[in-house]
């Protein structure tokens, strides 16, 4: 009986990996080139839409490989004009993204896995728990799926959806470098940002990288105890080290991180809580983005005032830090930072 491999997906396949498969069937150097434009500039959704290569290569190209593109489950329109996609991967495993048009410019956020292993008070997609990691052609496609719905090339990706980026690492990285090559989306290094609950390796590894990518760090509190119960999944990442790690990054790259800080209610906004992040933040090239924080089902977290952002705003300024108070996009539509999740939403019963 003839035995018969499964498929890979052609989006695991590296740069040389593609050359050494078109060199296996004998195919000329060019042809890596022209399989690159059309998986990746062009984003192709079948083989058979490669029209410059030989339909022979093309029916050896699907008979090993496959080209799995994204499913719309749901999508979702905000006042503001974001949206809001629920995508269904080759293995029925789902994923939110969103994209946040602004004037000429359009962003993208996307998951980098499928739920989330943190368990973030404050967020939904850790509610859920954690399903898998997703591959970077997974995490391309999701980017190219709101370029096609809106039409026109991102600007910027950010990488703040699902999941924490520097528990899938390499992945994550391969497709950072997609997103930036220019036979890829072309988007500006410094316009692609990981966000991460402060995974020190990650910050780390990330430092060494050439490439000028921009790193943002979930830190929601300054106070240990506090950060602990906001963020179990990186306790053993103290705030020491983890400051740090970012001191180390700093020198490294000479490139400003971002702090994001979720302002909840009684919790984080207290005097002590603003006296830490300032401490915390104090002679640093940081710049602390103030998020109001967003409501999320089943959580008892409140967010806290509008008067309590600007005040805090006006701390960090007065000791020499930036701060600027972000306003989220598509909260009305659960698109907001913390609220994605898994599901499919009827809108009509929303």
């Amino acid at each position: 009986m003839e035995h018969t491999e499964r498929r890979r997906d052609i989006k695991q396949l590296t740069r040389e990996d593609l050359a050494r498969a078109l060199s296996d069937l004998k195919q000329p150097a060019f042809r890596t080139k022209q399989l690159i434009s059309w998986l990746y500039e062009k984003h192709a959704h079948s083989f058979d839409e490669m029209t410059n290569l030989p339909a022979a290569l093309r029916e050896k190209l699907a008979e090993r490989y496959t080209l799995n593109i994204p499913a719309e489950v749901a999508r979702q329109v905000s006042k503001d004009g974001s949206r809001k996609y629920l995508l269904e991967l080759a293995d029925g495993v789902t994923v939110e993204t969103v994209g946040m048009p602004r004037r000429n410019k359009l962003s993208v956020c996307i998951s980098t896995q499928a739920g989330c292993g943190m368990g973030c008070a404050f967020c939904a997609t850790g509610m859920g728990g954690f399903v898998r990691s997703l591959t970077s052609g997974e995490m391309y496609d999701q980017v190219m799926h709101v370029a096609e719905d809106f039409g026109t090339r991102p600007t910027s990706v950010v990488f703040m959806g699902q999941g924490e980026p520097f528990a899938n690492y390499r992945e994550t990285l391969a497709a950072l470098r997609w997103l930036n090559a220019e036979d890829g989306a072309g988007i500006g290094a410094r316009h692609l940002t990981v966000s991460t609950c402060g995974v020190i390796p990650g910050i780390r590894a990330f430092a060494e990288e050439p490439e000028q990518f921009t790193l943002a760090i979930s830190l929601h509190s300054a106070i240990q105890e506090t950060r602990n119960k906001l963020m179990p999944g990186v306790k053993k990442y103290t705030l020491l080290r983890l400051r740090e790690a970012l001191d180390q990054y700093i020198e490294k790259t000479g490139r400003r991180p971002t702090y994001e800080f979720a302002l909840i209610g009684g919790v984080n906004d207290t005097n002590p809580e603003m006296d830490a992040l300032v401490d915390f933040c104090a002679g640093t090239l940081a710049h602390v983005n103030i998020i109001q924080l967003n409501r999320v089902k089943n959580s008892l977290l409140e967010p806290s005032t509008p008067e309590k952002a600007a005040e805090l705003v006006r701390r960090l300024n007065a000791h020499g830090v930036e701060a600027t108070i972000r306003n989220s996009r598509g909260n009305d539509i659960d698109a907001a930072c913390g609220q994605l999740k898994q599901r499919v939403i009827n809108p009509h019963n929303a």
